[in-house]
This record gives structure tokens, sequence and C-alpha cells, in this order.
């Protein structure tokens, strides 16, 4: 009879069992892609598509079993600010590359 704690809002913490899940998906998700990188197996571009594939499938791991985001009404706040945090994350990293590369092609030309 494993019951998740819950907070003052309603918000649930995780369980052991939630928390070993999380724990086993991390290891597994990071070996893999460090094996492939240790001993190449495939072309150095599969590999790069490879990890990060299992990096992005980490995060989400991360997301659901450790900080415990879910689209339900109690984590939507939560869930509503990531994206927010993400959009404004690639805003300024794609502006960044493109300043970055705008001064270069500038510079280069004259």
């Amino acid at each position: 009879m494993a019951s998740d704690a819950t907070t003052r809002a309603g918000q649930a913490h995780g369980s052991a069992n939630s928390y070993n899940t999380g724990f086993i998906l991390s290891i597994v998700l990071t070996a893999i892609p460090f094996a492939l990188v240790m001993h190449p197996m495939l072309p150095r571009a599969t590999t790069l598509l490879v990890a990060v594939i299992f990096a992005v499938l980490q995060l989400v791991a991360h997301l659901v079993y450790f900080l415990h985001m879910s689209r339900s009404s109690e984590g939507g706040w939560n869930l509503i600010s990531f994206v927010f945090t993400l959009v404004i994350l690639f805003i300024v990293v794609a502006l960044s590359v493109w300043i970055i590369w705008s001064m270069h092609f500038n510079m280069m030309i004259h």
C-alpha cells in the first residue's frame, strides 16, 4: 500500500518506487550514449543524434520522476512556467547565435 505524500497545495511527492524508477532510467539513459561514444560503432553524425535523443529522454525522465511535473491540475502551473522558461531560453539562445553569426559574417567581409 504505497500512498504518495501530498503538500497543503495537493501536490504529490514521489514514492520510493517512483524515485527508484527514475534513478534506473537515468542510469540506462546515461550508459547507452556513453558506451556509444567510448566504443564507436556508428558514424559520428548518428552517434551525436542518438546522444541528443537520449539527453532529451533523460530530461523528460527527470522532469516526471524527480520534479513531478505532469499535466494534472495541480502541476499545471509548474508545466506552464517550465514551457515559458523553455521559450525564453530558446529565444535567448537563438538570438545569440544569430547575432554571433551576423557579426562574424560582417567582420569577414570588411
